[in-house]
């Protein structure tokens, strides 16, 4: 862990002003400005799909699911643009491919969320409910496309692979470099990261879930300094109800 926050390691941001990674941009670090561009991008698709998508759910259910997805997958739009034209390259700025080390961390961490979530899920179930907390909506959604298998099989990589790179990207990528430019604690990144995070999923039945599932994708990301194992960590968290829709295209 302690490499990660040695000058010169991967999570060491306070770097002098004339290097790309400290590159400002309207006065700020270039990586605010790209998760600023991402989760505005997001909160901008979600209210256009609101206006037209009622009307694609009614002709085509499938296709209407799957341009749910998009606003999700579209957060990494701000980091990707935002490293190619100010910083020094998504792979340099983020390192968002996971090493081994990634993959056993990541594994380790993903396989932590799980158990957190499925033990907050059972503490919270006598107050929310069992639909709340249950996978229920999402086979709803499996039944909906019941003879859909490209479509199932589509949600499923979007589940496990487009949608925790694109998230982590921003997250514990973009915002996560931004903070520590400014030299905010790394205790204090893990919990704005992880706050934020649970706030980009609107779901306040399952708020102290996805808090107990950010805090291991962060603690990830915090132990490797790399956004590859909290990728891998998301993904290992994602791959049950993945699991679940693929279940129902066979």
């Amino acid at each position: 862990m302690s490499s990660a926050c040695e000058p010169g390691g991967p999570d060491d941001t306070a770097l002098p002003a004339d290097t790309p990674h400290a590159r400002l941009v309207f006065g700020a670090h270039w990586a605010m400005l790209a998760f600023v561009i991402g989760l505005g991008g997001y909160h901008l698709l979600n209210v256009v799909f609101a206006l037209f998508l009622p009307g694609t759910a009614e002709e085509d259910f499938g296709s209407a699911v799957v341009l749910a997805f998009v606003p999700t997958v579209a957060l990494a739009t701000g980091p990707v643009l935002g490293s190619l034209q100010w910083g020094d390259g998504l792979l340099r700025d983020f390192h968002p491919l996971p090493n081994r080390r990634d993959l056993r961390v990541g594994l380790f961490c993903g396989s932590a969320a799980l158990v957190v979530a499925y033990g907050l899920t059972w503490l919270l179930r006598p107050v929310y409910g069992d639909r709340e907390l249950s996978d229920a909506p999402l086979q709803d959604v499996v039944s909906g496309l019941d003879g859909s298998t490209v479509v199932l099989v589509v949600l499923a990589v979007i589940m496990v692979f487009a949608g925790p790179f694109a998230e982590e990207l921003l997250m514990r990528g973009a915002l996560w470099q931004g903070l520590r430019h400014y030299r905010v604690p790394s205790w204090a990144v893990l919990v704005i990261t992880t706050v934020l995070f649970a706030y980009l999923h609107a779901d306040a039945a399952r708020t102290l879930v996805l808090v107990g599932q950010g805090l291991a994708f962060g603690a990830a990301r915090l132990i490797t300094g790399r956004v590859g194992a909290s990728v891998v960590a998301h993904a290992v968290n994602n791959t049950p109800p993945a699991a679940l829709i693929l279940v129902g295209a066979w």
